[in-house]
């Protein structure tokens, strides 16, 4: 990963801010050179989720993947990758695809599909790059995945596929919600969460109705529901302070303080980019709702430090851009 680099740049969700994220790599110092973005000392590494919702999602991915593919950049594979991959790729037995084609999953791709309705070919062709992706990568310094580090499971996974990387059948089975497959992909991409009790529903500012919460993985001895929630759409109060149940308890991870630095992205964090504890980072923040596409400029330290965020406001720039145009 950091051979011939003397740092990585760990960039977050991009969800198709592709002039977000050319202001960022320009900010950062990379020069497109015979059209891809490099840097003449260091290389990015992408946290997944370069797809949907975003109003430039085919030149998102032509920028990251010209990245990778000239050995500038390296990626990870995100929830929305894997969707997209489940929601396109036929099930065995013919009837249907592995992801189903209800109106809830089609509104979180529907941006994606509409950019590649005419680019058929180019579609298939990233959807074969998708299954390259790796699901993690760490080194002697730190690790990176999307949603969680869960070392159990990325133990087994790595025994089994040391190249950190799954295939058609492993795809298969991981739309089976009984399968280890679908345990390491639910995990490792989407998080650990808790269903909320008495079947409630909450609203998300999405728009989706959700049975389940988002939850930390790094809260040391949690005791209430509210110690341990991690998404922008607070549990209401009377959630907040029930008591976790053992049975709850059993659902929670521990990344502990003396861990490797741990960089993720998916949780649509707000406000000042910061570490969420000593020795994790999270580089999501809500790029595509008008926050900030944040990256981490990580050179040797062995803890975090708040001025190596660096960011693009993503609101303030599409403001500037809109005033320059009517100037």
């Amino acid at each position: 990963m950091t051979e011939n680099f003397q740092g990585v740049d760990l960039i977050g969700d991009v969800h198709g801010c592709a002039i977000s994220l050319c202001l960022l790599l320009d900010r950062m110092g990379y020069r497109r050179i015979d059209g891809v973005y490099q840097h003449p000392t260091r290389k990015a590494l992408f946290i997944g989720d370069i797809v949907d919702r975003g109003p430039h999602i085919r030149e998102a991915l032509h920028i990251v993947r010209a990245m990778v593919d000239r050995g500038q950049a390296a990626i990870i594979m995100g929830n929305h990758e894997y969707n997209l991959l489940c929601y396109l790729t036929p099930s065995p037995d013919g009837k249907g695809f592995l992801r189903e084609h209800t109106p809830r999953h089609q509104r979180i791709l529907q941006q994606t599909l509409d950019q590649f309705a005419d680019h058929q070919e180019e579609l298939d062709d990233y959807l074969q790059w998708f299954m390259r992706m790796p699901l993690i990568i760490e080194t002697d310094q730190f690790r990176a995945v999307h949603a969680c580090w869960h070392q159990s499971l990325i133990d087994r996974f790595l025994a089994e596929r040391p190249d950190g990387r799954i295939d058609l059948d492993f795809l298969v089975r991981s739309s089976r919600s009984d399968t280890y497959e679908y345990e390491v992909m639910d995990r490792l991409l989407r998080g650990t969460h808790l269903r909320l009790p008495n079947d409630e529903v909450i609203v998300s500012r999405d728009g989706f109705k959700r049975k389940f919460f988002r939850t930390k993985f790094w809260a040391r001895n949690p005791q209430k529901l509210a110690d341990v929630v991690f998404q922008p759409d607070p549990l209401p109060e009377h959630i907040a302070r029930r008591p976790i149940t053992p049975e709850q308890r059993k659902d929670l991870l521990y990344y502990g303080p003396d861990e490797k630095l741990l960089f993720m992205g998916h949780y649509w964090r707000e406000g000042q980019p910061e570490p969420v504890s000593d020795n994790i980072a999270c580089l999501d923040y809500s790029a595509v709702k008008y926050g900030k596409l944040v990256a981490y400029r990580l050179d040797d330290e062995q803890a975090f430090r708040r001025d190596k965020f660096v960011w693009v406001d993503v609101a303030r720039e599409v403001g500037r851009m809109d005033a320059e145009m009517d100037g």
